[in-house]
């Protein structure tokens, strides 16, 4: 049967559609192949993860390139052995004979340039005042990002073979953490569990339920797989694919909910299975193909960031947005042309769970009666969306200043945050490496965990050189102890650590390395004619969080301007772009505050089982990159609507009302989705995907419950009209894009009066 005129059926869209309901079975088996084949060749070839994290122009990383020239053996990475006993000392023939063979196999395994035994002069940094705890330093030939994540077994295995009564041992430091990996517990089933409930609540239909889920399931299985292929072309960390994971699975059961949604209104108007599969895909489908553009244009948004860390994370999370897109825009219609009627009880069936029955079908299908005409009238119901809609338009101004304030005020706690990596001392209790982050800060101080390595090139009086900095350092309040300097080779490098009297991840700590770096390093340098630099981990975390806040500004305006453009062209409104802009920058700002005050202050810090500690640098940029998407694909699912209204009645208020109608229970589940995937991630044991995961909950939740739902429509309504006016001179300028349809722009029906048109149609369960 023919549904569309020529024009309608030249839409790419529309040819996409009707191509994939012409190939079901190919559609279909093609989808299973690409996703066991990807799957399988993942598994034949390996993951190898690595993480490329260099920061050119930084202190830390001159350091780290001069060593890499000049004194290979102490470029790598340095970990620890820590080991206490409970009485005696750790000078006890029972502990020398525990652990000195230990350190010498270790010493012997692949990677490690050198151990620093605290039994011998070099290493007598390593005892404590009392004797009863011990460390010793492990030179590794590479920095952690550049080993593979197993290098540090062996040296666990070795630690956890010694069974000497009072004796406690730990290992700590970047290649121990990598070698215990981490942990998002039952974060993916519980997440998926949950979207299949709330997906059976919203349709009533375990078939309709299980459709977003296969379909995102699909996208994501092959997604994932394709991360792991792409980690042997590109420097991609191990986080990669969780977080990947976690974006994935909500926005790829968004935007199946979206078109199944469309899918069951249309057919209540058609009844017609493949008709309505068009007319879903010739809208939702247009809006969730814009919606998806705009998150793909914030996640490679983060390349201009300039740091290369991001770059892996970006392309892992633009890797299964795009599956996910694709699979809603070719699976699932395929799988609805075939499975579509299932989904509908049939009319005979009376009411359903909902209360609502089958709305008639009466008036014209558009005006050419081709098939992409409008949804037939339908008796007016009283939803409660609509009712929602109505006292918000009522009461436009006061609603708007108050759902403000509320923002806002969640908002204010970002002009406190605090960017900087979290130490190994919220890493999991279990783990080696937070129980030797405790070893060391009750034997020695907190700050032992992150020393700061100064790198020297020596003059020609080297000696002498060195003997000044080790004076000046150690006179600088914050410092509590160095080391014996370190002579490279060729004798014109040295090396020295200094450790802090505070956590690596103190405030204390930055301001210590800004001392050096810009008060006691410039006199030694001016006396001595050495040149220093004060690099190692700790410097590099702060080096790292110094970068990303510069460059987060550029990061926010690309992105911004962008997606402004986009909606500009699509909605053709000056007023749409800059709402959306402002809206989605409230619910990041707001959400950032709230991830403040739970992460950074500690408030229900016990019981969300997270201790205070700084906010991660990476998090704000990869934040605000998947949210500002997400809040785009809010907008876009909502603005779509009132659009489409709009253009058929040329009723602002009416469009306002119709278009929270129509999208405020879709948009609600869509958003309860998000928010159950994105919390599940607190299940797990990694601070840093629990700071993630509740953010973009916070996030999601701020944007659906206050944005969406309060200041979006009372700031429409207090515009009205002049939403949609556009100069002449951009109009006649800006290329013609239609979000809202074939039907929209095909309608000749006249407006009907009041807002009695667009209720949401829900079919009843099956």
């Amino acid at each position: 049967m023919d549904f569309t005129d020529t024009r309608a059926r030249s839409h790419p869209m529309l040819k996409l559609t009707r191509w994939c309901i012409g190939h079901r079975r190919g559609v279909i088996v093609s989808w299973l192949a690409v996703a066991v084949l990807t799957t399988v060749v993942a598994g034949a070839v390996g993951r190898q993860y690595a993480t490329n994290f260099s920061l050119p122009g930084t202190q830390s990383q001159r350091a780290l390139d001069l060593l890499k020239r000049e004194y290979k053996a102490q470029a790598g990475d340095a970990d620890t052995i820590v080991f206490h006993v409970a009485r005696a000392s750790i000078d006890s023939s029972a502990v020398r004979a525990a652990m000195t063979p230990v350190l010498a196999r270790v010493s012997k395994e692949p990677h490690v340039a050198e151990v620093i035994s605290p039994y011998t002069a070099r290493g007598a940094v390593g005892v404590s005042r009392d004797r009863m705890t011990a460390f010793a330093t492990i030179n590794y030939d590479k920095a952690a990002n550049l080993l593979p994540n197993a290098t540090g077994k062996p040296l666990l295995t070795q630690i956890h073979a010694v069974h000497v009564p009072g004796l406690q041992v730990a290992a700590g430091g970047q290649v121990i953490e990598n070698a215990e990996g981490f942990s998002v517990g039952p974060a993916t089933s519980v997440g998926v569990l949950a979207a299949l409930v709330i997906l059976l609540i919203t349709f009533g239909s375990l078939t309709a339920a299980g459709m977003p889920l296969l379909t995102a399931g699909l996208g994501l299985i092959t997604g994932v797989a394709l991360i792991g292929l792409a980690t042997h072309v590109t420097s991609m960390s191990n986080v990669s694919p969780e977080l990947a994971l976690m974006i994935g699975l909500g926005v790829g059961i968004d935007y199946a909910l979206f078109i199944v949604t469309r899918f069951r209104e249309n057919y209540l108007a058609f009844g017609e299975v493949e008709r309505s599969v068009v007319q879903a895909m010739d809208t939702s489908g247009r809006a969730i193909l814009l919606a998806g553009t705009t998150v793909v244009i914030a996640l490679l948004g983060m390349f201009a960031t300039g740091v290369s860390f991001m770059y892996g994370l970006a392309i892992a999370a633009v890797i299964t947005v795009l599956l996910v897109l694709a699979a809603s825009l070719t699976l699932l219609p395929t799988i609805l042309s075939r499975f579509g009627a299932r989904l509908m009880r049939p009319p005979s069936a009376g009411r359903g769970r909902f209360g609502r029955r089958r709305a008639a079908v009466s008036g014209d299908t558009g005006a050419s009666g081709t098939g992409v005409g409008v949804v037939g009238r339908t008796e007016p119901s009283r939803s409660a969306w609509r009712r929602w809609s109505e006292t918000v338009q009522a009461r436009p101004w006061p609603l708007a200043a108050v759902s403000l304030t509320v923002m806002i005020a969640l908002l204010l706690p970002v002009l406190a945050m605090r960017l900087n990596s979290s130490d190994a001392g919220n890493d999991p209790g279990k783990t080696s490496s937070h129980h030797a982050f405790d070893l060391l800060a009750n034997g020695f101080g907190a700050g032992f965990n992150g020393p700061l390595l100064l790198v020297t090139e020596l003059p020609r009086d080297g000696q002498a050189a060195l003997s000044g900095l080790r004076t000046a350092v150690g006179a600088t309040p914050g410092v509590t102890a160095l080391t014996p300097p370190r002579l490279a080779p060729s004798g014109t490098v040295a090396t020295l650590e200094a450790y802090p009297n505070s956590a690596p991840q103190a405030t204390a700590t930055t301001s210590l390395v800004n001392r050096l770096r810009n008060d006691v390093v410039p006199g030694v340098e001016h006396r001595t004619g050495a040149r220093v630099l004060v690099g190692g981990f700790t410097a590099g975390s702060i080096d790292f969080s110094h970068v990303l806040s510069s460059k987060l500004p550029l990061f926010i305006g690309i992105v911004v301007l962008l997606s402004a453009l986009l909606l500009l062209v699509i909605f053709r409104s000056l007023v749409i772009p800059l709402q959306a802009a402002l809206m989605n920058l409230l619910s990041i700002g707001g959400a950032l505050g709230v991830t403040v005050a739970v992460f950074q202050w500690g408030w229900l810090g016990s019981v969300l089982g997270v201790q205070s500690g700084p906010i991660e640098p990476w998090v704000p940029v990869l934040m605000f990159a998947v949210v500002f998407g997400l809040s785009m694909d809010y907008e876009v699912f909502l603005i779509s609507r009132v659009r489409e209204q709009w253009v058929r009645r040329h009723d602002a208020s009416a469009a306002v009302a119709d278009g929270i109608a129509l999208t405020g229970r879709v948009i609600t589940a869509a958003a309860a989705i998000m928010v159950c995937v994105f919390l599940s991630f607190m299940l797990g044991d990694e601070r840093t995907i629990k700071e993630f995961g509740f953010g973009l909950a916070a996030a999601v939740f701020l944007d659906a419950l206050v944005v969406r739902c309060v200041l979006l429509p009372a700031v429409l309504e207090i515009l009205g009209p002049s939403t949609w006016r556009l100069p002449r001179f951009l109009d006649a300028r800006l290329p013609r894009i239609n979000i809202e349809g074939s039907a929209a722009r095909e309608s000749h029906a006249p407006p009907i009066s009041g807002r009695e048109e667009a209720d949401e149609r829900e079919p009843p369960p099956t």
